[in-house]
């Protein structure tokens, strides 16, 4: 770097960058196909930006979906929390960064979405402040990570062509959605076997809740029987129940991921002391955002527990934030479910310095 080019830097970082303005509105998409869980059936991406701006000019973008069976938020909670959050963080230079932080978080409870929207853009403004990418402030080197691709909960014919299909379009993770039918369940992920077993494919498998822990086992032990190699299961049973995730770990051989049971830091180290689960899946909405997500990440690895980086159906601004998250925790951060904007029917584009390619996403 030149001298020239440090002293623009410096000067970068030091002018003022106070808080001054924040705006949201919706953004639509619709999706390829259906998005279908044991939980929700989703044919449109529909999820709120935020803009704020610094008195600069300096403009820095987030997103975040209202997922209201999983984080309880709907649009006019997450504009109503984002209003409040502003009030308290507005006329603070972007300089006090922690402190921002540390005030978003402590302004209202919950309403995680909401906090990771704003966070997003705080980093975003945070990364323009010192002339740099996020994947670069956050420390993550150029890579490429590769994402599984949800297959929906569908008939059993339907859920074989679409796991086909994503092969076809170079694919080799596939998360095929369950959680309606035991029985049903265990010939989708036979039959899916059957069908893919010559790719050199891995499946994994995410109930959203759908099973008992004694239907769980069931299934789990049918397919290690089989010899039909699982990833992990994810999320088999209702998020509050732990000791049925306990029972599960301790009778199963396929890996258990923990999802809607994580929200937070506490979640997660509750769970590990319990040797409960044998992974996490961090999600930005559900956690509260970067700074959130980070904390998870560096508590699973003191347990040398590995992670997942998931999504709650976002657009790409919040999917970017996400991915570079990811590439920067790569340590720890083994397993990528950002397949959100790969399932928009306008599916290849690049934002933030992040190229999107089906199973690729390209930290340029």
């Amino acid at each position: 770097m030149s001298v020239k080019n440090v002293s623009i830097v410096k000067f970068c970082y030091n002018k003022s960058m106070k808080i001054t303005k924040i705006t949201t509105k919706r953004y639509k998409a619709p999706l390829k196909k259906p998005f279908i869980t044991a939980l929700r059936k989703v044919y449109l991406l529909e999820d709120l930006i935020v803009q704020i701006e610094c008195d600069d000019g300096t403009i820095g973008y987030g997103e975040g979906v209202p997922t209201p069976a999983i984080t309880g938020e709907t649009f006019a909670s997450m504009q109503n929390a984002i209003k409040l959050i502003f009030e308290n963080i507005k006329g603070m230079d972007i300089s006090d960064f922690d402190d921002i932080i540390q005030i978003l978080h402590s302004s209202i409870a919950k309403n995680t979405t909401a906090k990771s929207a704003i966070e997003i853009a705080l980093y975003d403004i945070k990364a323009k402040a010192q002339n740099q990418t996020l994947h670069q402030y956050l420390g993550a080197t150029s890579s490429t990570l590769l994402t599984d691709i949800t297959i929906s909960l569908n008939e059993i014919d339907q859920m074989v062509q679409d796991s086909l299909e994503a092969i076809e379009l170079g694919y080799k993770h596939l998360k095929i959605k369950i959680g309606d039918n035991i029985n049903k369940d265990i010939d989708r992920v036979v039959q899916i076997h059957q069908a893919t077993k010559s790719n050199d494919i891995s499946l994994r498998l995410d109930a959203n809740q759908g099973w008992s822990s004694d239907e769980c086992i069931r299934l789990l032990q049918r397919l290690e029987r089989q010899n039909i190699p699982i990833e992990f299961i994810e999320q088999p049973v209702y998020a509050k129940d732990y000791l049925g995730l306990k029972d599960i770990k301790q009778r199963v051989q396929t890996p258990i991921l923990a999802d809607e049971s994580i929200y937070d830091i506490y979640d997660a180290k509750l769970l590990l002391e319990l040797d409960a689960i044998d992974y996490i899946n961090i999600k930005l909405d559900k956690c509260g955002g970067i700074s959130k997500a980070l904390e998870i990440a560096n508590l699973a690895k003191e347990y040398d527990t590995k992670c997942m980086i998931g999504c709650m159906l976002e657009g790409p601004i919040s999917i970017s934030a996400a991915a570079t998250v990811a590439a920067a925790r790569a340590d720890i951060i083994t397993m990528i479910d950002l397949d959100a904007v790969s399932l928009l029917k306008n599916s290849h584009q690049t934002i933030n310095s992040i190229r999107f390619d089906e199973s690729k996403i390209e930290l340029l």
